[in-house]
């Protein structure tokens, strides 16, 4: 106990020195939703709701979900599946509710000149306290940070990521617009807003240039972003949905075409923007027909899914249906084929943990209608979750099998898949991959 009471002292003293300010805290109970009173800096004079569930490993991951305008911290927790997916795969759910105003009901905020700096004060200092609480008093891990939010939340996400790319591994923003999109708390109520009024039109570098002015020495890795819009969204336009796709391409140096594109589920289209390493950096969804609504049924869990949190099922789920587990594989429906296959990874690594995204491809002339990859993790590695795929062990010699919506590979097909891992220091990738027993060339 004096052990971990002096790492906790001693974490405490590192983020007061970088300005952050760690009150005395009591514990939340587990698997409620629960208010803190005084959770350090809070210029925004905001609410801070957590939700920690039950089961969690000793460093969990943190999500901030954040609601739309006139909406609360509790409202979100209950009008969203982001607690339900936290007790299912053992995550931390920070739920911040705004305070201030800007003529249009309680909003964050995403306007004012200190809200658009680094630590410059206002609503992004408050939610930075909420996570620096978070990390001493569960142990959160704070190099698993995630934004998440609708409307006025998604607009919030979208700033978070530009204002601390340093914090945040990935964002999903339901319904949001870019960062520095509106000039001035008068630019905000949607009825007056240039931002909001249908015509805004900035070029891929100028969205860019907003985002690296925050700080321009920043050179680190960016975080990996997810956006989702309705068509026929009026209240915060669908046309903001590529406005905000422009910028984040180009903040992280990629194309406007994307890399490949797909419909998912019925009324989803999704573009993917990847780098040249086959990782998908940027990430935008169309819903077809759908208004100022999201996110909807599922939507809550494709996101999670996007910043590695769970263990079984797509990126974007194709049905309410329960993806197979892990541990008990759909057999294939046809023997496994013998022919050749293509393997590409990347790998995104830091101090103690990596992301690694597999592109397999099917360079033979049949399909293949049932797979298994197999693959040796290098030592130190251990696998904590994953998606498109079922991983069996979480170390040494792994299988990746199948899951039901992904069995077939066409020839000269592709599947992606990826996980998540703790290293110990060798963060290097597997050096051979087989499917369906056959050794397959690494590109």
């Amino acid at each position: 106990m004096k052990i971990k009471r002096k790492l906790l002292l001693a974490l405490a003293a590192a983020l007061a020195a970088a300005g952050v300010t760690i009150p005395a805290v009591q514990p939340a109970f587990a698997a409620s939703l629960v208010e803190v009173p005084n959770f350090g800096s809070n210029p925004g004079g905001m609410r801070m709701h957590i939700y920690v569930p039950d089961s969690r490993p000793a460093n969990p991951a943190i999500v901030v979900a954040m609601h739309g305008c006139g909406g609360s911290g509790p409202g979100f927790y209950s009008g969203s599946e982001f607690a339900s997916l936290a007790n299912q795969y053992g995550f931390i759910v920070i739920y911040p509710s705004a305070m201030q105003e800007a003529g249009f009901g309680r909003c964050f905020d995403t306007w004012s000149e200190a809200a658009k700096r680094r630590d410059g004060g206002s609503d992004p200092v408050s939610i930075m306290s909420m996570i620096a609480y978070t990390v001493v008093q569960y142990g959160g891990d704070q190099n698993r940070v995630y934004a998440t939010g609708s409307s006025s939340g998604g607009m919030m996400t979208q700033h978070m990521l530009a204002l601390y790319p340093d914090k945040f591994k990935a964002g999903a923003a339901f319904m949001g617009v870019p960062f520095n999109c509106f000039a001035n708390a008068a630019d905000y109520p949607p009825g007056s807003s240039q931002c909001t009024g249908g015509g805004m039109n900035r070029t891929p570098q100028q969205w860019g240039d907003a985002v690296r002015q925050v700080n321009p020495s920043f050179t680190g890795t960016r975080p990996r972003v997810q956006l989702w819009h309705g068509t026929s969204d009026t209240l915060v336009p669908y046309s903001l949905l590529q406005e905000s796709v422009e910028q984040w391409t180009n903040v992280h140096g990629l194309s406007q075409t994307p890399t490949s594109s797909d419909t998912p589920q019925a009324n989803w289209n999704r573009r993917r923007f990847a780098n040249s390493s086959g990782t998908v950096q940027v990430e935008a969804l169309s819903i077809q027909g759908a208004g100022h609504t999201l996110p909807s049924s599922g939507m809550a869990a494709s996101a999670i899914a996007f910043f590695g949190l769970t263990t079984t099922g797509p990126s974007t789920p194709p049905s309410p249906s329960t993806p197979p587990s892990p541990s008990t594989p759909p057999s294939p429906s046809t023997p496994p084929g013998s022919g050749s296959c293509r393997v590409t990874s990347a790998i995104d690594a830091w101090n103690t943990g990596l992301v690694e995204n597999i592109t397999v491809t099917n360079t033979a002339n049949a399909g293949i209608n049932g797979w298994s990859l197999v693959f040796t993790l290098p030592s130190g590695q251990v696998i904590t979750s994953g998606w498109n795929a079922g991983y069996s062990p979480a170390s040494g010699q792994v299988t990746a099998r199948n899951l039901a919506y992904n069995a077939s590979i066409p020839a000269n097909g592709s599947v992606s898949i990826g996980f998540q891992a703790n290293h110990t220091g060798n963060a290097g990738k597997p050096t051979s991959f087989t499917l369906n027993g056959v050794a397959c060339v690494i590109a």
